[in-house]
């Protein structure tokens, strides 16, 4: 009731006047009299906001349901290319074992992340796993580095550990990744770093909903012999070594090799998480957005029949105020 008084002043301020022929032409105008009414009257104004919030939540829909079916559409691609990769690496961890609690002096933590967001969780995962390692690995007479793979490990890590960065990469899957890529990648990781132990963190792909993360260390020639040396990693003595190689050129090899297989393998693995993560993300996002729309489609009808209402009351009693 108070905002029909509301208008009722308003009418009155604008029929008291004396507008000129060119505002009476204008006045007549159904735009014209709509702008001059509407902004005294709430709930007009409401119920075009509504309008217009119902339409933005729309597009967002539309826009997460695109890619949605985008991300499911590459995700069976890459998942069949990561089920294959894990037999890369697992030979490596027969021969040689994985011991993610040697203790060394300098250590490199590898985080994969993605270039793009909107895949939930999982980059910030990767980052906490990180974090909690390098606090492990730090110490008075260690080192520890960042090699990051990946925009948004980068933004993340760059805020609080800026002068541990050692190197960084970005638009890692602009391409389709092949083991070519990933292994020119880990030269140069390999050939710019020092380090006894590379710790390779990364979300393993388990199914669209659930991935793991996964730590794979791979020691360095050296700190591989000792550790052969002492029973704790696989024994090469025990095999037959052919062409006239010593061991320490073997275990060179085979640490390059062993790198850039596992660096191939989690690269696919963090790919297949990322695509599982932003469907999942996206499904959720269009749910949510049908919801919206159904609270808002329900306001906007009630407004609408409020202001209807009050507009039929508003008739009804001037009728009755002229038969008076």
């Amino acid at each position: 009731m108070a905002m029909a008084a509301l208008r009722r002043e308003g009418r009155r301020v604008l029929l008291s006047s004396t507008p000129s022929p060119a505002a009476a032409m204008a006045a007549r105008s159904p735009a014209a009299a709509h702008q001059e009414i509407a902004p005294l009257g709430a709930r007009s104004v409401s119920t075009q906001v509504v309008r217009t919030r119902m339409k933005s939540v729309r597009n967002i829909q539309k826009i997460t349901k695109a890619m949605k079916m985008v991300a499911a559409s590459k995700l069976r691609a890459v998942q069949i290319r990561t089920e294959n990769s894990r037999g890369l690496w697992q030979p490596f961890t027969a021969l040689l074992g994985d011991v993610p609690s040697v203790d060394v002096k300098k250590n490199v933590i590898v985080a994969i992340t993605s270039d793009k967001g909107l895949c939930g969780g999982i980059n910030s995962t990767s980052v906490k796993v990180s974090k909690a390692l390098h606090k492990l690995t730090s110490g008075p007479e260690k080192e520890s580095k960042y090699v990051i793979l990946g925009e948004k490990g980068k933004v993340q890590l760059i805020r609080d550990s800026k002068d541990n960065i050692e190197m960084t990469v970005s638009e890692l899957q602009k391409n389709p990744i092949n083991y070519t890529q990933i292994a020119v990648l880990a030269d140069d990781i390999l050939k710019n770093v020092e380090y006894d132990a590379l710790r390779v963190v990364f979300n393993k792909f388990h199914s669209v909903i659930s991935f793991k993360p996964t730590m794979t260390t791979i020691l360095s020639p050296e700190v591989m012999e000792k550790e052969s040396e002492s029973g704790k990693v696989g024994d090469l003595d025990s095999y037959e070594i052919e062409g006239g190689e010593t061991k320490s050129e073997i275990l060179q090899n085979l640490t390059e090799f062993q790198f850039s297989c596992v660096m191939y393998n989690a690269a696919l693995e963090n790919a297949c998480s990322e695509l599982g993560a932003r469907m999942s993300a996206m499904d959720s996002s269009s749910r949510n957005a049908g919801e919206m729309l159904d609270r808002l489609t329900l306001t906007y009808n009630r407004t609408r029949q409020a202001s209807i209402t009050t507009e039929l009351i508003e008739i009804i009693s001037g009728a009755s105020a002229l038969e008076g």
